[in-house]
């Protein structure tokens, strides 16, 4: 496999040492790691460093822009295996960067509109009805944001009145209860340890699939 990343951008160069890691771990052999810069349009010199390399995967961490430019040059220039991009590249706006080429890219996602529970079908309905589209997992995230801070202040304000709490003690107490909780959200059950790292048990795999040069969907694979 090869992996690539903009390591001008500072979420792309953490992803990609946990990619790195993981294939490491699943007895993969990375042939090539190959750099770039979020500002660059041309990718010749790591395209030919991976079709040189005869690799079977190819893992891309960057952002849509960039990333649908390098999975572009990619398949133009002949590369014909499989493409996981990371999180930069979950996103429709890479659709008319890379265009056709972006079919069969394969992205995990923290979301899924099918989630059946009844508090993401409900976020589903509202969602498409006034943007005309499924929820993407970006909205799901920021809505389950707002959701658990709302969720915590509710069970706050049970135990004493909003407007009597000083704002240094309320914001202690706000840390001290969002820890505690567990909620149901968008992304199904949620919970958070004691450093506030993120307990999440739903996670999907989807699949870039192209309706014409500039518009696709993500559809997600069992």
């Amino acid at each position: 496999m090869a992996v690539l990343y903009a390591q001008n951008d500072a979420f792309s160069t953490s992803e990609t040492g946990t990619f790195q890691q993981t294939a490491k771990d699943q007895g993969l052999n990375v042939l090539t790691v190959q750099k770039f810069l979020t500002t660059d349009s041309d990718f010749t010199t790591q395209v030919t460093a991976v079709l040189n390399a005869d690799v079977d995967l190819v893992i891309v961490s960057g952002l849509a822009n960039d990333g649908g430019n390098l999975v572009k040059q990619l398949r133009q220039l002949g590369y014909k295996g499989s493409i996981i991009g990371g999180n930069g590249l979950n996103t429709s706006n890479m659709f008319p960067v890379c265009q056709q080429y972006c079919d069969g890219i394969i992205i995990a996602q923290a979301y899924s509109p099918a989630q059946p529970s009844a508090n993401n079908q409900l976020f589903v309905k509202e969602y498409s009805a006034q943007y005309k589209k499924a929820p993407p997992q970006f909205a799901a995230q920021a809505f389950t944001a707002v959701q658990v801070y709302v969720d915590a202040l509710k069970v706050i304000d049970r135990k004493k009145k909003m407007a009597e709490w000083e704002l240094s003690d309320l914001r202690v107490e706000l840390n001290t209860q969002i820890l505690a909780g567990k909620y149901n959200t968008p992304l199904g059950v949620i919970s958070f340890d004691k450093e506030g790292e993120l307990q999440q048990k739903d996670f999907y795999v989807a699949q870039i699939k192209m309706k014409d040069a500039k518009t696709g969907t993500f559809v997600f694979l069992k």
